[in-house]
């Protein structure tokens, strides 16, 4: 190839690929918008909970439902039966015959602490820096999400709250509470819902 020709197709590569739109960086707003984007979730898991006065972990399993913009349920099938539902500001949670209601608006630190869930599953970014200051790490196929209390009434709850997973999918959420208890949870979605 003529040295002037090679020149010239140099030169137009070289402009071709600094004009071609770079990828978008991975961050919290790529993140919440592929969550936003799904309407429905189904998923079970599996959950470990360490308390400091207890010998063993506690475990427990069943399935989550999401249903946008402000409902979450979680059924636990065993060790034995229970129904938590956040409904908007209505917390219900069912045992046996036994039924407790609370509108979260009388709980704000509940609120709070509920929201870091909901909030990333709804894709709602405002409600979760309200309560949370956010930090992400890895990539669209391997993230981890940060969320550390802003308020000190928060604080004395939840040191932090992790959830991890892949793409618009929660693997894992682990919520590490002020006194040292933890709480693992292990999350697979189940088909069928968008």
């Amino acid at each position: 190839m003529a040295p002037r020709l090679e020149r010239l197709l140099g030169v137009v590569l070289l402009a071709w690929a600094a004009a071609a739109p770079a990828a978008p960086s991975w961050d919290v707003e790529r993140l919440l918008a592929g969550f936003a984007q799904t309407r429905e979730a189904r998923a079970s898991f599996v959950e470990r909970k360490t308390v400091r006065v207890l010998e063993r972990p506690l475990v427990s399993s069943g399935e989550l439902r999401f249903a946008a913009p402000d409902r979450l349920e979680k059924r636990t099938l065993r060790p034995r039966p229970e129904l938590l539902v956040l409904d908007g500001d209505r917390l219900t949670l069912e045992r046996g015959e036994r039924r407790l209601q609370l509108d979260l608006r009388s709980y704000p630190e509940v609120a709070a602490f509920v929201q870091s869930i909901r909030g990333t599953l709804a894709g709602d970014r405002e409600a979760l820096e309200r309560a949370y200051q956010l930090a992400l790490e890895g990539d669209a196929a391997s993230w981890a999400l940060t969320l550390v209390p802003r308020t000190p009434a928060m604080s004395d709850l939840v040191a932090r709250v992790r959830i991890a997973g892949r793409h618009a999918e929660i693997s894992v959420v682990e919520i590490v509470h002020a006194n040292g208890d933890r709480s693992l949870m292990s999350v697979q979605r189940l088909p069928g819902a968008r």
